[in-house]
């Protein structure tokens, strides 16, 4: 059997079902893009997405739930729930590109090939055709531009020149850093020269979809890598120019890294599938360069997390962030900072808490061990440990006012008051109590004190 048919056993029912459909009308239909490249790989799919020979009116006639309402020619075909599930686009062609996203003109293809010569990389320009057999599902691979060559050397090339390529979608220049990363290519050298004349192009790309990419690169698997390829195509001035500043800038004490290094290190060491935290974790320093006093090993950083902290309210407006990513971002780099001391009080580890929240608990513990390991220190200590323990066994301790045996009712009852500031007062003041000692969070205590302190 050979490889096209060894692919084709990996094809999903449901590609199938879809597919048969397309024959009944005498249609063709193909895989193409990303999916193909990952058949090939080996690697999980995610985005199924096909092209044909049919056009769109044509499409909607095939038997199936399906919806069509955007002038690139794709139509979303409905699984049983009627949630778009498979995406199936008409051969095309394109033209002119003014805004460096989408072609001004689209007009229908007439062949596979055609439509392959638009695409981005030669590993993307690669298409499986999903042929009706004599016993059921055939297939025949079509590769034009030798991607499956590239793939084989772990190259990634663009499709004819690089620069016309980047010019009509400037995403693309951010798009091969991230897909090389992911998949553990190199980028071929006039690639590579393309991106880096062009990167200014990607001034014209929003900070959506710059976002967008950008996360995608941090979770996967060595995104340090692709932080560094960044850097050196020149993208990295353009996405988050201050992480730069940390580069050869030595640090002291127990850091065998410079800035920069131990940023990348650190950002590969976390654990966390959770993009914000790894984004945390890459910029938890970056406010070392603006506060460093001092020179060489000797060189000291006090309140960078607060100088970073600054930084990340103003990267989070940047990439357009939501107000909750926002605020996560925010209270990481603001609070990485903290100490592992077994003299610290239950007092100080809950105030600890309170500014992180316990929401975003287990993530600045993602970033703290990720922080360590890119140190070149030990995963743990036993300080370390304890630190954690005690983060869960002070979280069953009354941890604020809401957990008061009492409430501003009972304040109001019992002293005979109307609503206004001195029943939070008073609130604030019994909790102060109850903080020192948990044993006094008893209903009758706090009833009876509440009238000493009126």
């Amino acid at each position: 059997m050979d490889k096209a048919n060894l692919l084709g056993e990996k094809i999903p029912k449901k590609v199938i079902d879809l597919a048969q459909k397309f024959w009944k009308k005498k249609g063709k239909i193909y895989l193409v893009g990303g999916a193909v490249r990952d058949l090939l790989l080996g690697r999980k799919i995610y985005d199924w997405d096909f092209t044909t020979d049919l056009k769109p009116e044509e499409m909607l006639k095939l038997g199936a739930k399906a919806f069509y309402e955007n002038k690139f020619g794709t139509v979303s075909f409905l699984d049983k729930k009627g949630k778009p599930h498979l995406e199936v686009t008409t051969f095309r062609s394109e033209e002119g590109y003014s805004d460096k996203r989408r072609p001004d003109k689209v007009t229908w293809g007439k062949t596979i090939e055609e439509d392959l010569s638009r695409r981005d990389f030669t590993i993307n320009a690669m298409a499986l055709e999903l042929k009706k057999g004599e016993k059921g599902l055939e297939t025949k691979l079509i590769d034009p531009y030798l991607g499956e060559e590239d793939l084989g050397n772990g190259i990634l090339r663009t499709v004819g020149d690089p620069k016309e390529r980047f010019s009509e979608d400037a995403l693309r220049l951010l798009r091969a850093v991230r897909i090389a990363t992911q998949v553990g290519f190199t980028i071929e050298t006039e690639t590579f020269k393309g991106i880096v004349s062009e990167t200014k192009l990607l001034r014209e790309i929003s900070a959506e979809r710059i976002r967008d990419e950008f996360f995608k690169l941090l979770m996967s698997k060595y995104p340090g890598d692709g932080v560094k390829l960044l850097y050196s195509t020149g993208l990295l001035r353009e996405i988050m120019p201050e992480l730069i500043n940390g580069y050869g800038l030595a640090q002291a004490k127990h850091h065998i890294y410079d800035v920069w290094n131990h940023s990348i290190n650190a950002l590969d060491a976390c654990q966390s599938e959770d993009p914000i935290t790894r984004l945390g974790t890459l910029i938890h320093d970056i406010g070392k360069p603006v506060v460093a006093k001092g020179d060489g090993e000797e060189r000291s950083f006090h309140n960078h997390e607060v100088a970073g902290a600054g930084f990340a309210k103003k990267l989070a407006q940047r990439l357009k962030l939501s107000k909750k990513q926002a605020d996560k971002l925010y209270r990481l780099v603001r609070w990485h900072q903290f100490t592992c001391d077994e003299g610290q009080t239950d007092k100080a580890i809950r105030r600890f808490i309170r500014n992180v929240t316990v929401e975003y608990l287990d993530d600045i513990i993602h970033l703290r061990r990720a922080d360590r390991v890119g140190s070149g220190a030990k995963e743990t200590s036993w300080r370390w440990e304890l630190f954690k323990k005690r983060l869960v066994e002070v979280q069953k301790q009354p941890f604020s006012i809401k957990d008061l045996k009492v409430n501003g009712k009972d304040v109001m009852k019992e002293l005979k008051m109307k609503p206004g500031p001195e029943i939070g007062e008073i609130l604030k003041k019994l909790f102060a109590e109850v903080e020192e000692d948990k044993e006094k969070n008893k209903r009758e205590y706090l009833l009876k004190r509440m009238k000493d302190l009126a």
